[in-house]
């Protein structure tokens, strides 16, 4: 299933659930008043009190993680481009004779690069286009090392070309695991059970009124679950509505300027 819909199922899970526990939590506030009239809210505001505190924590928590771990997939992206354009132009400094073949090989490794994301979120078809970056880092490295040693070659243009190549490297690395960084998906759990537990305090709160203020109550569902909803999109932004996407203009950019 694809992801954006998934979310969206489980967002709209989530709103039709805090629904019917403000309901239900209405219903038995009604059911308490009725048997208890003076006690029914006794000692209720400090409970409240604390666990919407602690939603209002947890939500602050997870979307400033989310919001970070976005701005540094982006920031990664534009090294990554750096790092790929420096390594390019320090081929000029090596032996007329070895920069073709390898300048080919570096065109071919970003290419690779960008298609590997170009097929999320079809993680197995990305997996074998990075397999086949990675490769192509042994033979850039291979080819590198090689016309450092042809017959003219300086010292110095191997000791500024490897070290951007071994850069444009580490980058897809760190790249890679900015990807999987995530919070514990039992956080994720605690945030939806805190969010339906409020539901059902809050619709106990709501007791008192003769009627369903069902304004409130869908605003209260709605706006926690959209929120909800962007840090999950702002987890996975490859893949959700919130992506990264027109960041890896900046690498095709590099690319096009690889002559």
């Amino acid at each position: 299933m694809d992801y954006a819909i998934f979310a969206f199922l489980i967002t709209l899970g989530l709103f039709l659930g805090m629904l019917l526990l403000l309901d239900l939590g209405r219903r038995i506030g009604i059911r308490r008043r009725a048997q208890d009239p003076d006690g029914a809210t006794a000692g209720t505001g400090a409970v409240d009190g604390a666990v919407f505190a602690l939603l209002g924590l947890l939500i602050a928590f997870t979307f400033s993680g989310a919001a970070s771990r976005f701005d540094t997939r982006r920031n990664l992206i534009v090294e990554e481009a750096n790092d790929i354009g420096t390594a390019y132009l320090r081929i000029n400094l090596l032996p007329a004779s070895a920069q073709p073949e390898l300048r080919e090989s570096v065109r071919r490794y970003v290419d690779a690069r960008l298609e590997a994301y170009r097929k999320l979120p079809d993680v197995e078809a990305a997996k074998v286009e990075l397999a086949k970056a990675a490769q192509l880092q042994n033979e850039i490295w291979n080819q590198a090392i090689a016309a450092g040693r042809l017959e003219g070659a300086q010292p110095a243009a191997t000791m500024l070309l490897l070290p951007a190549l071994n850069q444009m490297f580490d980058i897809t690395t760190t790249r890679t695991m900015a990807t999987q960084m995530h919070p514990p998906k039992i956080i994720f759990a605690m945030l939806f059970v805190l969010a339906l537990a409020s539901s059902l305090l809050a619709g106990y709160g709501m007791a008192g009124g003769k009627s369903r203020n069902w304004i409130h109550m869908g605003g209260f569902a709605l706006i926690m679950a959209f929120a909800i909803y962007v840090i999950l999109d702002l987890e996975y932004p490859r893949i959700g509505l919130i992506r990264v996407d027109a960041f890896d203009q900046v690498i095709m950019e590099v690319r096009a300027g690889m002559k």
